[in-house]
């Protein structure tokens, strides 16, 4: 869609108005659609950051329970 004025806008009001009004249309149209376009990225990326989260969390506590578990054997290895 061109937004450069055409002739018969250049000489008469009323069409210059008509497709002022068209053009904005358009535009409210096209930027409704990127509107929720970013909407849909934005949830996606706050199901993704939750569900690496979880999995940091997850690795997290693996880490924590072969550390313990591993002092637990060094202390019952150790002679009395």
């Amino acid at each position: 869609m061109s937004f450069e004025p055409t002739e018969i806008e250049k000489q008469n009001l009323e069409a210059h108005v008509e497709l002022c009004a068209q053009r904005y249309t358009a535009l409210e149209g096209r930027l409704s659609t990127i509107e929720k376009k970013v909407d849909d990225l934005q949830s996606i990326v706050e199901k993704s950051h939750a569900s690496t989260v979880k999995v940091l969390v997850g690795t997290a506590g693996t880490v924590v329970t072969g550390v313990l578990s591993t002092i637990v054997l060094i202390l019952m290895k150790l002679p009395s």
